[in-house]
């Protein structure tokens, strides 16, 4: 299904209502096109959502069976893109998810070599444990996340848009496991935590998916589509007092610094980067094109703030002594800013 979508879409202008409300129609279509196959999860399918259509990449961290697999492929099955799926373990070697050169023969016996793509070469990429990938395998990753494109044998080899990176990460069990490093995590837009159904949505999922006939999602957007929804994500406006709340948003995360609470300056040890300020304006924007709006409001960085943040922040180690999670630091600062904000 086709939306219809102003072509070229200019980022120095606004974009009007009627680009705005289909763009909309079209994410709640999606939405409600998930929440048929991934049952009670629709918090993290509105922040992987969000996260595809502001062009960045999620990592998402649960307990197994909780649907995380499930989600990335239903979400290829709703948008038109090609995916591919990577089980991440500690003896996977770059080549394996960048490709690699094959020597070929010819008929007349001259040898060739030809560069065969892996995995990474599609749309939608699942990443799954990545943390189980060594360091070598996790830094081909990273280029692929920031820059789009491999480097194969020296040359640059350019992905194909949209392009995106939806990794899970098991909290459980971390042994013979990597962590990943901070300048890693700080490249996804989006971290998203999977919790525990409730227990109608257990048994709703129970009967849905063990019976003759498995629901399956249709495709509601095709890739024009797709790509004209990430444009228009970025004509989004964000008014000076919106900007000025986030940037205090991200500054307060700070230890000492102006606005940041009490707890923060006691358990963080260093707050989010200028990364952070960009994420909380792209993600609000795709947040306030969600619900039908041209413009970000305060209480798009409200709704956005946990996911931009909690994999930002490094906490010290009375943090842990304390219980204190990051969830609940972003909670504190996002009431103080926001609040303030709002009131101005």
């Amino acid at each position: 299904m086709t939306t219809e979508l102003p072509t070229p879409l200019c980022p120095d202008n606004p974009p009007d209502d009627a680009a705005v409300a289909a763009a909309s129609a079209a994410l709640r279509a999606v939405l409600d096109e998930l929440a048929t196959v991934v049952l009670g999860q629709d918090r993290l399918c509105r922040e992987v959502v969000l996260g595809l259509f502001a062009g960045g990449n999620v990592l998402i961290e649960g307990a197994p069976g909780l649907g995380k697999t499930l989600l990335v492929r239903t979400l290829a099955d709703v948008v038109d893109v090609t995916a591919s799926r990577i089980q991440f373990t500690p003896d996977l070697m770059p080549a394996d998810i960048t490709g690699t050169q094959v020597l070929l023969r010819d008929a007349e016996g001259r040898s060739t070599l030809e560069f065969r793509p892996g995995p990474l070469f599609a749309n939608l990429v699942l990443a799954d444990e990545i943390n189980r990938a060594t360091p070598k395998t996790q830094s081909a990753l990273l280029e692929a996340m920031q820059e789009h494109s491999v480097t194969v044998a020296g040359v640059r080899h350019v992905l194909d848009e949209p392009f995106c990176v939806i990794a899970t990460q098991n909290n459980l069990e971390m042994e013979g496991t990597y962590p990943l490093p901070e300048a890693q995590l700080d490249r996804f837009l989006l971290k998203s935590i999977v919790g525990t159904p409730t227990l109608e949505v257990l048994r709703a999922i129970g009967v849905a998916t063990t019976g003759v006939q498995v629901t399956r999602a249709g495709r509601v957007m095709d890739r024009p589509t797709l790509r004209g929804i990430q444009r228009l994500v970025r004509q989004i406006v964000v008014a000076p007092h919106v900007a000025d709340a986030a940037a205090r948003l991200t500054m307060a995360t700070h230890p000492g610094q102006p606005g940041a609470p009490e707890p923060v300056s006691r358990y963080v040890r260093f707050g989010a980067s200028p990364r952070a300020m960009q994420a909380l304006l792209l993600a609000g924007r795709a947040s306030a094109l969600v619900a039908g709006r041209a413009w970000v409001g305060v209480e798009d960085l409200q709704a956005v703030a946990a996911p931009v943040l909690r994999h930002r922040l490094i906490l010290g180690f009375d943090a842990t002594l304390d219980g204190v999670t990051t969830d609940d630091l972003i909670a504190q600062v996002t009431a103080a800013i926001t609040g303030a904000a709002a009131a101005a």
